[in-house]
């Protein structure tokens, strides 16, 4: 942990903060995700403080009954605590007490499961005109009356069913709409913000991220017409070419405009994309739209011909700096690719970009232009692999940032690291609901060991890379920090244990930062020198952001517990659902509130079971492309490691290997949450995975069975590669 100078700190403050205007922060109600109407994830409750922090206790918890990805935060609204869970739930629950009002369970297409990169997960619900506003993964807006839960209306916003398009997002209200985006950009799907009438669930409009293909017809709206321009008209109209907004939408009621942070390019690499080039409008970008009608206002393109997975899609922050003595209304936002913009909410102007983590994609921005400056030699990797900052995963992410107006700082999670990337030579075809990033990422702590596995000219041409040798130098960094937003400078910063280690944080007017840990701690904090005034054990991860209400005159702190997003079935050994599983709670704390129980530890491994007879006919051949069908295919999920929060399937029983086919192809396990994949598999090709897996599990138990006997543990780090080639 670093710490400024007090009077450092002071200066800092006087220079980024300005009046804090309407945005000071969710009062006894906490009625969005983000709090209040700028989304600052402040309150301005003090009745928990630094005196009496150390009496804070568990008031009452919700087990859930479920085992992924914890992404949301609650919503309070007159006495009610509102939330979500997987693959779009809902609750309600008495905010003081703690019963269970109603729980809503939505009937989704696990096909979709499919599309679902990063989990099944859901970052909540909005509250309005009596109602519970809540998106189901399979893209199905749901109206659920607020004091019962029962269904007011349901809005199909899927464009076409035939892509990979699914719903992990929250919902926003602005003004007699409520809208919402997708998800699904590595996919085949082309990105889309939909508005639906809040009475009716009828649709009113919806905007596209992307045009479509030309020889189609006239674009949808004169934006797209201009986006066009920047599009090579042979495009890869066919995969869509993502810009999916799955999350960054936030109504501004001061300008009356709706603000979108969109997605990445599909498939990643522009030359892949767009092979005559091009900024690919609007992937990448901030826009602003007329809330009643659709119509672009402004847009700024944080990054153009994104080759990166560097979406913008991060929490956008509303509030009020001043700048060079003006008083100005602005958006803090951080996305993937590094930088943190302050950018003015009327017009879209960009005020301040600064980085905060390693940068090698840019050499910086124009200030002239507002644009990006690329460092093409650094980073384009069509013609060979390069190691790109920030990596994939981003500086930032999904894991909500705070706004304290009272020392002008910015609290974020950070995450320095990079990643090796490749693709394979020439065009691919179409894969309809499947995987069409077309490139492997080996993240930076892993790309030394990695080595061995890639062909010796990749593997010597990733030693020479400049990038290879700084990767070695300056290990990756995960931190929770206190930035200046004007210069991206850190105030203080804290370790966390890994870079997979991130959460949503809070702050509160009476100096409190309040975050959680994968590890299973809930960590209080000093907002000016980030210093830990208590920590509960929870033993279950914490990734979301916390909140805080008051009901009948007492302060209660909320967070939902889960382990799960991005790269989810790579369970970290840094990860309490390693030890001890992953049981999804809303948990709620007080003063003089108790212990919390933790979840017990999981019993140790045994070693893998004995695989059944090779599949008829197997062979090296039929080995090797059950491999490659297993990587393009299944490995996103399936990481096959000994703690993961999906199945191992290294480790199938008897009965399972049996069934393999009737699982993979015919849906056999579609309730458990394992979709059918008979529209892309053939039987041959299961058959081929299941040779690939029956390979692993032999391979599997000799290596256990040679530890047993020299009296090691089973359990061992492995590299995290995500792959489609």
């Amino acid at each position: 942990m670093r710490a400024l100078a007090g009077f450092a700190l002071a200066v800092l403050a006087a220079c980024s903060l300005g009046a804090a205007g309407p945005q000071v922060g969710a009062g006894s109600e906490w009625t969005s995700p983000g709090g209040d109407p700028g989304k600052i994830h402040h309150s301005a409750l003090t009745q928990i403080n630094a005196q009496n922090v150390n009496n804070l206790g568990l008031a009452w918890q919700a087990k859930l009954g479920t085992m992924r990805g914890m992404e949301a935060t609650p919503v309070m609204v007159g006495g009610v605590l509102y939330t979500s869970g997987v693959a779009g739930r809902a609750y309600a629950f008495d905010a003081a007490t703690g019963k269970q009002l109603w729980a809503f369970e939505p009937k989704v297409d696990m096909q979709l499961n499919r599309t679902a990169c990063c989990d099944m997960v859901n970052r909540g619900v909005a509250v309005a005109r009596g109602k519970v506003y809540v998106a189901a993964l399979d893209g199905w807006l749901y109206a659920l009356d607020a004091k019962t839960g029962a269904v007011v209306w349901k809005t199909d916003f899927i464009e076409n069913r035939k892509k990979g398009d699914n719903s992990t997002g929250a919902p926003e209200i602005a003004g007699d709409v409520v809208v919402i985006g997708m998800a699904g950009a590595e996919y085949d799907v082309r990105g889309s913000v939909t508005a639906l009438d809040l009475e009716t669930g009828k649709l009113r409009w919806r905007w596209h991220v992307v045009p479509h293909d030309p020889a189609l017809g006239p674009q949808e709206t004169p934006e797209l017409e201009a986006a066009l321009r920047t599009w090579d008209p042979k495009s890869r109209w066919d995969i869509g070419g993502g810009g999916a907004p799955w999350d960054a939408i936030a109504f501004d009621s001061e300008t009356g405009y709706l603000l979108v942070g969109t997605g990445n390019g599909g498939p990643y690499a522009t030359s892949k994309r767009s092979p005559a080039g091009g900024d690919n409008l609007y992937l990448g970008s901030l826009v602003a739209l007329d809330p009643k009608t659709g119509r672009m206002v402004w847009h700024y393109q944080q990054t153009p011909g994104d080759d990166w997975d560097f979406t913008s899609t991060q929490p956008l922050i509303l509030t009020h700096l001043k700048i060079d003595g003006q008083d100005r209304s602005v958006i803090l936002h951080a996305p993937k690719n590094g930088f943190l913009y302050v950018i003015d909410r009327a017009s879209g102007k960009l005020l301040k970009a600064s980085p905060i983590a390693r940068i090698n994609w840019a050499k910086g921005i124009d200030p002239a232009t507002g644009k990006p400056i690329p460092d093409r030699a650094a980073s384009d990797y069509t013609d060979g692999p390069k190691i790109v900052f920030p990596a994939t995963p981003g500086a930032r992410n999904w894991h909500p940032a705070s706004f304290d107006p009272a020392t002008g700082l910015y609290y974020a999670a950070v995450l320095d690291m990079g990643n090796l990337i490749f693709m394979t030579p020439g065009q691919k075809p179409l894969k309809a609901r499947g995987l069409n990033n077309d490139a492997a990422l080996i993240f930076t702590p892993d790309v030394k060991d990695a080595l061995a596995t890639l062909p010796p000219p990749m593997a010597e041409a990733v030693r020479a890379l400049p990038a290879y040798a700084e990767a070695l130098r300056e290990p990756s960094k995960t931190q929770i920090r206190a930035i200046e937003p004007l210069t991206g400078k850190t105030v203080w910063s804290a370790d966390t244990a890994g870079w997979q280690d991130r959460a949503g944080v809070l702050t509160t007017a009476s100096g409190l930062l309040i975050h959680g840990n994968v590890g299973g701690k809930l960590f209080v904090r000093e907002t000016k020198t980030g210093r830990v005034l208590k920590t509960i054990e929870t033993g279950t991860p914490i990734m979301a952001a916390p909140m805080t209400y008051t009901v009948n005159g007492v302060q209660y702190i909320a967070v939902m517990a889960g382990w799960g997003g991005g790269g989810f079935p790579y369970v970290p050994r840094y990860s309490a659902a390693y030890d001890r599983g992953n049981m999804n709670r809303l948990m709620v704390f007080r003063l003089g509130g108790g212990k919390v129980n933790q979840p017990p530890l999981l019993p140790p491994l045994e070693v893998a079971p004995e695989p059944p007879t090779q599949v008829a006919g197997a062979n090296a051949e039929m080995i090797a492309r059950g491999q490659g069908l297993f990587f393009g295919n299944c490995a996103i999920c399936h990481a096959n490691r000994h703690r993961s929060i999906t199945p191992d399937l290294r480790r199938m029983q008897p009965g399972t290997h049996e069934l393999f086919r009737e699982i993979v192809l015919g849906g056999a396990l579609v309730a458990g949450g394992m979709p059918r994949w008979d529209d892309i598999l053939s039987p041959s090709d299961a058959d081929a995975i299941h040779s690939y897996l029956i390979d692993q599990q032999k391979q599997t138990r000799s290596d256990e069975l040679a530890k047993v006997k020299a009296g090691k543990p089973l359990d061992g780090p492995s590299l995290t590669i995500l792959s489609n080639y």
